[in-house]
């Protein structure tokens, strides 16, 4: 064999194994590729819907000590390969995350991703009380409680009301929706806000000759008229009587102000004692409004203020059916009360 054949041999075998390196490693890159697919697609251990939180600054070593603490994985080898095949699934945002059954572990690594953290909501009711806000905050999953370490000047400046302004009533009811580590200052900023534009906007298209002072006094009507009734179509005659009674100069004489002077005295009765007794929001002794909402009045309250039905009515009463009757006078007013006793007796 002379030299130019041994040549083309060698050159010939050389290709011939360059091929097979080039085979085998694309086989074994391929079969690399697709354990790691496999791995990625696998359903994470999650039996019933969890909340797994990424704490800030947590990289990929911090992940996988994540997924394995909270036993989503088994310990293996292939996380770190898949960081490294797959760079788009390194890319996390911290924050709270809800995780179903069904899930992939590549599904979680996405959703970590992605930034879309859990929505958790929290509802707020009509007619309730700041003191029953608290206790729903207090209670509220994953929210962060600042409230208690604000004194009332601070708390009432991150509100951006005055010091010493009364709270109550200026939140306005509804669900609001937050993620983990919200804090309670901020979901009641946001209900604040809300009430306030809410209720310049309500002021601002009002009925005319309204015998108030200020969208202030509105939103204190607005609430006397949430604890009175829960009736749609009862809210604007109720405000009727309260408009009609102050224009008389009449004095409210409403028993949920009573109750809310009360305060943790109120058992569930009003006694004659309770109506003698005065405090600033006892509406048979005091004339006028009281000096702050008694309650969250929600919007149909607010609306009902500010657009009160045109009416004679100067009282009303429990009727008995879960509605009120309406009366113009003291005499059909004493007979709609005679009436709604009888009923109560007939009940027992």
């Amino acid at each position: 064999m002379n030299k130019s054949d041994y040549r083309m041999k060698l050159k010939k075998c050389f290709f011939i194994l360059s091929v097979l390196v080039i085979v085998i490693a694309a086989i074994v890159f391929f079969s690399f590729a697709t354990k790691l697919e496999n791995f990625a697609n696998q359903k994470i251990k999650v039996n019933q819907e969890i909340i797994f939180t990424v704490p800030a600054g947590t990289g990929r070593i911090g992940i996988e000590a994540l997924l394995l603490q909270h036993n989503l994985i088994e310990n293996n080898q292939l996380v770190p390969w898949l960081f490294r095949f797959k760079p788009e699934l390194a890319e996390f945002k911290a924050g709270t995350y809800r995780l179903k059954n069904g899930m992939s572990l590549k599904d979680a690594l996405q959703l970590f991703a992605s930034g879309k953290e859990v929505q958790f909501t929290i509802r707020f009711i009509e007619g309730s009380r700041l003191s029953d806000w608290a206790k729903v905050l207090q209670n509220a999953q994953y929210v962060k409680h600042e409230t208690e370490n604000k004194t009332p000047e601070e708390f009432n400046k991150a509100l951006g009301m005055k010091a010493g302004e009364s709270l109550e009533g200026w939140f306005y009811p509804d669900t609001y929706s937050y993620t983990a580590g919200t804090s309670d200052v901020k979901l009641l900023k946001r209900a604040h806000d809300k009430m306030k534009m809410l209720l310049q906007q309500e002021w601002d298209n009002r009925e005319k000759n309204l015998p108030y002072k200020n969208a202030y006094e509105m939103l204190i009507m607005a609430s006397i008229i949430e604890k009175e009734t829960a009736i749609e179509s009862e809210r604007t005659k109720v405000a009727s009587v309260f408009v009609n009674r102050l224009r008389l100069k009449m004095r409210l004489q409403t028993d949920p102000t009573v109750i809310y002077g009360l305060g943790e005295k109120y058992t569930g009765t009003i006694f004659r004692s309770n109506l003698n007794a005065f405090t600033p929001y006892n509406t048979y002794m005091i004339d006028g409004l009281p000096p702050t909402p008694i309650a969250m009045p929600g919007l149909a309250s607010i609306k009902a203020a500010a657009h009160p039905a045109v009416t004679e009515y100067l009282y009303f009463v429990a009727n008995g059916d879960g509605g009120h009757t309406f009366t113009t006078n003291l005499i059909a007013h004493n007979k709609a009360v005679s009436i709604y006793r009888q009923r109560l007796k007939q009940n027992k």
